[in-house]
């Protein structure tokens, strides 16, 4: 008996070594080929496609459309099943890979039929633009064709790899819009609700301005205290405590100084974009070498699944992005009597058909919410929401220029800032912003609809050289006092980590990239230093109980820092503050499908206004007192988060150092659901210095996903940092390389170094 045990045990282990070798076997055989020459017939001329030691991709050719092509085969080589998610997710076509697990997010995107929308703006694109599409997708299929076996996301999910098509490029700059602007239309749903449940006053309340402003010509919108509406007794005793998820502050910094305030006489840019930091990272760095007409070379990060460099540098002009948060979005309410069409929308799903019922209107597709209909009008819905003439910034040779250029892109409508190397600096909305003049929050009615929809806005503001020599955005108000109600409020951030970065700016008359780094690393915790003293005030009033508590908060350094116990405790305490003190309008608003999530950065004015003045009709009636409430608010909190930390809640308060608690994970999509791929795909885990109120923007899986210091004409000093590799596959050397420069803050070169792997490609002959 015990030698058969033996065998069958022997057995075991052999047949688990043979599956692990038939697995590592397969993933080094699925590695694309990254050396060699090919005759293809999709080149009008011959180019390289190279990779740095880093897996930067460098492309060489004579044109731009070779260009298209050879960038395409690098982003398919290196992050195919990455664009094919993105395409995916626009489409609402996910459950073709995960099934019945994504029915739900396809329904979501499958209301705004984008697909149908790609094809409709593909037809009406320049020939230019077309022509790069197509080589585009010509190389990611030639890549396809090329490779032995697909890549393990494929064997695991056992799904087909499908073709690449010019229109799912502009399904990647949709899902985009997902990304940057779908909380608008979510937001203005919210705020629909509320006003019809609980009053203007109450809509009013939670929506005041903020005294966090710093607009780039320092105009201010009037701040006022306006009185917290009564809740009824009814309302406060149904209210059932539960998080409000945080939504992240999709985003981003940019600033920039005149050439007036470097040693170079060249303007400096500065740009970091924050998303969610998943594996692989969204950004591909990519150096574009074009040798027609005068030649141009361009360094930055390219999105994969399009052809155009996002963020970077010509050699002349450098470009960044922050997201600008004007208003997108408006909703329709629908008469009873309003005309609408229904049409089915199949989705796939294991192997099923699934028919999608969607109706629409003439302003555009319909929802319901509590019995009534409601139609959406979105900027993404129109004919000018996608294009591809971002590719148009890459041979501009100055800011002037430049501007004119953007004002015909396509995309999300950004904070754009530009700076070239004669000295000069530019803000300007950039992308598709309706011209339709009223913008607004709540629901309106078929007769206030404005057909200026239709149309893209021509009244853009800008700002040219501003006395100051210097220009920061960071997604609150930009735009000017008299512009806000022309441009609307999509969702602005506080405004904190603007005046921070502003403030930042003004400190010095001399700047470097180290000066700029120096910026974005900043984790000083101005926002929360009200915070910070109301509840050391608190605390202090039962002293001996909270003894411990008290020496964290008064050594909390002041800074979102790893070893910081005391900035956790005041971060976690406002957050805490937030969801018990909403609790009665969250649990309302659950009924209808609906949360504060949506709107939770703008209720710092209102929460502030609450802990502060502490009206009877909000307190729980289980608590005597609001100081009973807060200090049992605080205590579950700190007990709830020890728990998380530690596994049980009796352990001293140190475990909670913000490190710990904010640590910096990023993790692939397929960990998630196999944890035993974690070791082989996630990112290290860090204890990182960071937070949401302050321009080093970090959370567990969100944060700067590129760092970028650039002055145009010293592209050798600049600097590019990205918190990932270039390659999706896990036995790439390039799979990781770049990330512990990004953790460690190292100052990466923009410029790609020693070129490692060289594709040559060929026209065919005929």
């Amino acid at each position: 008996m015990l030698k058969t045990l033996k065998k069958a045990g022997l057995a075991a282990i052999l047949l688990a070594m043979l599956a692990t070798a038939i697995v590592y076997g397969l993933l080094y055989l699925s590695l694309p080929t990254l050396s060699g020459k090919a005759s293809v017939p999709h080149v009008v001329e011959p180019a390289t496609l190279s990779r740095d030691d880093k897996g930067i991709a460098v492309i060489t050719s004579e044109n731009r459309q070779d260009a298209a092509y050879a960038l395409g085969y690098a982003h398919s080589q290196d992050r195919f099943f990455q664009m094919d998610l993105l395409r995916r997710n626009a489409a609402g076509e996910l459950s073709e890979l995960f099934g019945d697990a994504a029915l739900d997010l396809d329904k979501r995107r499958r209301f705004h039929r984008l697909r149908t929308h790609s094809q409709k703006i593909l037809s009406r694109l320049s020939d230019s633009n077309k022509a790069l599409l197509e080589s585009y997708s010509h190389g990611v299929n030639d890549a396809l064709q090329h490779s032995s076996y697909p890549s393990f996301t494929y064997l695991l999910t056992g799904a087909e790899r499908r073709e690449w098509q010019p229109e799912d490029s502009l399904l990647v700059i949709f899902s985009m819009y997902f990304d940057l602007q779908e909380s608008n239309y979510q937001r203005d749903l919210l705020y629909t609700q509320i006003k019809k449940d609980f009053g203007e006053d109450m809509l009013q309340f939670i929506t005041q301005t903020s005294s966090f402003q710093a607009a780039l010509d320092n105009s201010r919108l009037p701040v006022s205290n306006i009185k917290p509406p009564e809740l009824s007794p009814t309302l406060l005793a149904s209210a059932i405590w539960q998080p409000i998820d945080e939504a992240p502050e999709i985003g981003s910094n940019n600033w920039a100084v005149s050439g007036d305030l470097t040693e170079s006489g060249n303007a400096m840019l500065a740009n970091d974009m924050h998303l969610g930091i998943n594996v692989p990272v969204i950004w591909y760095r990519a150096q574009l070498n074009i040798k027609e007409g005068k030649g141009f070379s361009v360094d930055g990060v390219t999105l994969p699944g399009t052809p155009a460099v996002i963020v970077g540098s010509n050699r002349h002009v450098a470009w960044g992005f922050t997201n600008s948060y004007v208003d997108s979005a408006d909703w329709i309410h629908l008469p009873d009597d309003t005309p609408t069409e229904q049409i089915t929308e199949v989705i796939k799903s294991d192997g099923q058909d699934i028919n999608y019922v969607i109706e629409l209107s003439e302003f555009g597709p319909v929802t319901t919410m509590d019995g009534e209909k409601y139609a959406l009008s979105w900027v993404a819905h129109q004919d000018y929401a996608v294009n591809l003439n971002l590719v148009n910034f890459e041979q501009v040779t100055s800011v002037s220029e430049a501007l004119q250029t953007s004002k015909s892109v396509g995309m999300p409508v950004q904070n754009m800032t530009l700076v070239d190397k004669e000295g000069n600096i530019a803000w300007q909305l950039t992308g598709a912003v309706p011209s339709r003049s009223t913008p607004t929050n709540t629901a309106i009615s078929p007769e206030e609809y404005s057909t200026d929809w239709q149309q893209q806005a021509q009244d853009i503001p800008f700002v040219f050289n501003p006395s100051s020599n210097r220009i920061w955005t960071a997604n609150s108000r930009v735009v000017s006092a008299d512009s806000y109600n022309r441009f609307g409020d999509g969702g602005y951030a506080l405004g904190a980590r603007s005046q921070q970065i502003r403030d930042r700016l003004f400190e010095k008359e001399r700047f470097s990239e180290q000066d700029f780094y120096r910026i974005q690393l900043d984790n000083e915790a101005r926002f929360l230093e009200r915070w910070h003293k109301f509840l050391l005030a608190l605390l202090q009033t039962n002293a001996q109980r909270y003894k411990k508590d008290i020496d964290a908060l008064e050594n909390w350094q002041q800074c979102a820092c790893s070893d910081s116990v005391g900035y956790t405790l005041v971060r976690r305490f406002r957050d805490a503050m937030m969801e018990h003190t909403f609790a009665p309008l969250e649990t309302a608003l659950e009924k209808h499908d609906l949360s504060l999530r949506a709107t939770r950065r703008t209720l710092e004015p209102a929460l502030w206004q609450l802990v502060t003045q502490q009206p009877d009709s909000w307190k729980p009636k289980v608590s005597s007192s609001w100081q009973a409430f807060m200090l049992s608010t605080y205590g579950k909190m700190k007990h709830d988060l020890l728990v998380q930390i530690t596994g049980h809640g009796d352990t001293s308060i140190n475990a909670l150092n913000w490190g710990s608690v904010n640590q910096f994970k990023p993790r692939h999509p397929f960990s998630r659901q196999i944890p035993l791929l974690s070791g082989l795909l996630d990112m290290p885990a860090f204890q990182g210095t960071g937070d949401k109120f302050m321009p080093a923007v970090q959370g567990h899986e969100f944060g700067a996903s590129q760092r970028l210091f650039v002055q145009p004409g010293n592209e050798k000093t600049a600097v590019l940092t990205v918190p990932g590799g270039q390659s999706e596959h896990p036995m790439s050397p390039y799979y990781r390389s770049g990330y512990q420069d990004f953790v460690e803050d190292k100052e990466t070169p923009l410029l790609p170094g020693t070129i490692a792997n060289t594709i040559s490609f060929f026209p065919m002959k005929p």
